[in-house]
């Protein structure tokens, strides 16, 4: 492992040596963020058991759903208090006929 990062630092001083004065390309600056991130050294968090996800996933839904279901009731009490227009599919279904071609 020491090998690979003192090998990894070499190129990456060779390269820098190379190219000083030139502008890095889209491929280089991806090449030296692996780079610098093969470096870092690893976090020590603990991988997710199968549990652990649907239990977050479970949790997320509900917030989600629930932040859906706030929004819906809040842009229900604002058309019926008239300061949010309704969009088409709103209008249409309270009241289809407005819709109604056979009239015409």
């Amino acid at each position: 492992m020491k090998n690979t990062s003192s090998r990894i630092a070499k190129l990456g001083r060779n390269h820098k040596k190379r190219n000083r004065g030139k502008e890095m390309g889209a491929e280089e600056e991806v090449e030296q963020k692996g780079i610098e991130l093969e470096q870092q050294p690893r976090s020590s968090t603990q991988p997710m058991t199968p549990a652990q996800f649907l239990s977050w996933k479970r949790n997320k839904d509900a917030d989600a759903s629930a932040r859906k279901a706030e929004e819906a009731r809040k842009r229900a009490e604002d058309i019926l208090a008239g300061t949010v227009p309704m969009n088409g599919r709103e209008l249409f279904l309270h009241d289809p006929l407005v819709f109604d071609n056979t009239r015409y």
